[in-house]
């Protein structure tokens, strides 16, 4: 069928790699450096997605153009990904482009040196980085060893912890009452949890506010503060008199929200009256 100038072919499905890395992948921008070209180069869909077919636009449309900023030239240029073309931009094609679907199976694409026009349009489509990415081996390598560091770092940290240290952490990221674990569970669940969560892990220790943020824990565990309206409320629960405190905005972390009333000009008076409380 013929469109115009445009010859358009059935859906042609490229050869598709079955490589896939870790869901744990950084995001890259597009490079606009030079392309490396004579060698063969495998995208992936980001995000680990890996639908059985997934299709960018090969060509733009009226309401939805396909462009790419030339710096060089000062303006937009079209892109159009034509198999019998030279270039991927339109300006740089003859009359009888062979328009073709760019399609990922697997959440893979595997594009070899000899199509070098889908290199480039795979490289200045404005999908790259966002919906697709290339693999670069030596990155993912470098952000896989980033990764193991970062979790090599925190068990370091968690294993040398003090316990009085690790029952106020895991006040916090695990929102329990370290005092009804005995010493080893409470080491192993906190271990469990740094390998899974190793930068969280490294920035509440890191937090100044640890210890507040775990003291306000205790005051939720031992009912001095509570909950209420489906927790959008904190209420103080004093021995003679019981009175609201917050209103916990939509999203917001209610320890946080707690800790910087309390540290408040507002909220003092209210804490050193539940420090009182705690220690009878």
């Amino acid at each position: 069928m013929r469109l115009g100038s445009e010859q358009l072919l059935p859906v042609h499905r490229l050869i598709l790699t079955g490589y896939w890395g870790r869901n744990r992948r950084p995001h890259y921008p597009p490079s606009l450096n030079k392309i490396e070209m004579n060698t063969d180069k495998t995208f992936r869909l980001t995000q680990g997605a890996a639908p059985l077919c997934f299709m960018i636009p090969g060509r733009g449309s009226q309401r939805k153009p396909l462009l790419y900023w030339d710096d060089e030239r000062n303006e937009n240029r079209v892109l159009r990904y034509a198999r019998n073309q030279k270039s991927p931009f339109e300006d740089e094609q003859d009359g009888n482009a062979i328009i073709e679907p760019v399609i990922f199976e697997d959440g893979m694409l595997h594009v070899p040196k000899t199509n070098p026009v889908l290199q480039e349009f795979l490289h200045y489509h404005p999908m790259n980085g966002s919906k697709y990415e290339e693999v670069n081996e030596e990155r993912d390598a470098g952000a896989e060893v980033e990764l193991i560091n970062l979790e090599v770092d925190a068990l370091v940290e968690c294993k040398n912890m003090s316990i009085e240290a690790l029952e106020h952490v895991s006040r916090i990221l695990l929102g329990i009452d370290p005092s009804r674990l005995t010493t080893s569970e409470l080491r192993r669940d906190m271990l469990i949890y740094v390998r899974r969560e190793p930068e969280t892990f490294l920035r509440v220790v890191n937090d100044p506010d640890l210890k507040l943020q775990s003291k306000i824990q205790r005051f939720f565990d031992d009912g001095l503060l509570s909950f209420r309206r489906n927790k959008t409320e904190i209420w103080f629960n004093g021995p003679t008199k019981k009175r609201k405190l917050l209103t916990i905005p939509f999203g917001e972390d209610p320890v946080a929200l707690a800790t910087s009333y309390l540290l408040s000009d507002e909220g003092l008076e209210t804490l050193r009256a539940l420090d009182t409380l705690l220690e009878e």
